[in-house]
This record gives structure tokens, C-alpha cells and sequence, in this order.
């Protein structure tokens, strides 16, 4: 009676709120399937339909979540054929694994072995050639901002920090046909300490050719 006395007094929303959660205790999620080592595969071959369907909490009703009832699902797990497509899941994670550490390896290896070759330029040409560098970023960006106004700069009366920012930045640019050395790590940690590595060697290489720009190179890493 006091059960039912609350669910009388619960508002239209907080009654269907407690429903879902009651319909979500009694069925996994795809989440709480992936969590449990269930793969895509293997929902499909030995699951099949869903049970029912629930909200997702992320994307509202419009994006329904399918939900497997959890006495279905532990029959299943309990299957020779369940543990021979987890053992097989498992082994294809780990080959996965190890195929991505294999890249990764060789990607570092050859950053670490590429010569880096940065143009060499005069003093003046290098400046000239980093102030149009930057006038034509600085005109790019109106592009995309509409309340940005050019200021174009010239070498002759830029501050000696702004001017070795600039010069970088535009040996840098000559230096993007490099990044092509991380193609193939993607979104992984391997992929952060490559380009961490590739950052590291071209300002080194910059900073040996220019040694006036020495400071700002150490600037940008030590920013990272």
C-alpha cells in the first residue's frame, strides 16, 4: 500500500523516470554488454533483436537504446559458443594491440633516423619571408572572421620576439611535408609521442640552423 500510495504521488515525470530505471535493471545496455567483453558480432549472432528498446540518456528518445534482458544475455554467456567468440575476440584485440605497437615502433625509429633538412636563408631573406608568411595567415583569418581586420606587418619596424615567432612559425610551414612520417598512428598515445618526437627534431634542426632563433624554439616545447 505504501508503495503504491508513493507512486501516486510521484509527477507524470518522475513516475516515468523510475520506470526507466526499473526497465534498465532488468536488461544490459550495448554499453553494459561491451563492458561485459561482448562485441558487435557477437550481440548480433547470438543475441540477435533486443528485448525491448529503452531513452538513451545521452541523445534523448530520438535515439533509442536497444536493451537485452540480462536473464537471455547470462544464458548466452554460459555457451561453449560464447567462449570461443570471447576467446576469439580477445585474440584479435590482442593482435590489433600488437599491430599498433609494431607501427608504432617503426614510426619513432624512422622520425628518429630522418635527416631534417631546414632551408637555409639570409638573415633579411628569412625575415621578409616570414613577414609575408604571416600577413597571408593574417589575411586568411578575415576569411573565417568576418570582424577581423588585416594589420600587415613589416620587418623593418617588427619587435625582434614578434619577428623570431613569425620566422617559426614560417620554417615550420616549410617543414610540413614531415608530418606525413606520423601517417598510419591514429588517435592513440602512439600517435601523441610521435608528433611529440617530430616537434622535438624539427626545432632542434631550426635552432641548429639559426641559432638566433635558438630561444624561441625552446619557448614553443617547453609550451607543450
Amino acid at each position: 500500500m505504501a508503495e503504491s500510495r508513493n507512486n501516486d504521488a510521484l509527477t507524470p515525470a518522475a513516475a516515468a523516470d523510475r520506470e526507466r530505471a526499473e526497465r534498465h535493471r532488468a536488461y544490459y545496455t550495448l554499453g553494459a554488454l561491451r563492458a561485459r567483453g561482448w562485441t558487435p558480432s557477437m550481440v548480433r549472432d547470438l543475441l540477435g533483436e533486443p528485448d525491448a528498446q529503452g531513452r538513451s540518456p545521452f541523445y534523448g528518445p530520438a535515439v533509442p537504446t536497444r536493451m537485452y534482458a540480462i536473464g537471455r544475455v547470462e544464458t548466452a554467456e554460459g555457451t561453449e559458443e560464447f567462449a570461443r567468440s570471447l576467446a576469439a575476440a580477445a585474440r584479435r584485440s590482442a593482435a590489433a594491440r600488437e599491430a599498433a605497437a609494431r607501427r608504432r615502433r617503426e614510426v619513432l625509429d624512422r622520425i628518429a633516423a630522418e635527416p631534417v633538412e631546414v632551408p637555409r636563408l639570409s638573415r633579411d631573406e628569412l625575415a621578409e619571408q616570414a613577414v609575408r608568411h604571416r600577413n597571408r595567415r593574417d589575411r586568411e583569418r578575415a576569411w573565417d572572421r568576418p570582424d577581423h581586420v588585416p594589420r600587415p606587418a613589416v620587418a623593418a619596424t617588427t619587435d625582434a620576439a614578434a619577428l623570431a615567432r613569425w620566422q617559426v612559425d614560417y620554417l615550420r610551414h616549410r617543414l610540413t611535408g614531415y608530418d606525413a612520417l606520423l601517417d598510419g598512428l591514429y588517435g592513440s598515445a602512439g600517435r601523441t609521442e610521435a608528433a611529440q618526437l617530430l616537434r622535438e627534431r624539427i626545432h632542434d634542426a631550426i635552432a641548429r640552423t639559426y641559432p638566433e632563433l635558438a630561444a624561441e624554439c625552446r619557448r614553443r616545447l617547453a609550451e607543450r
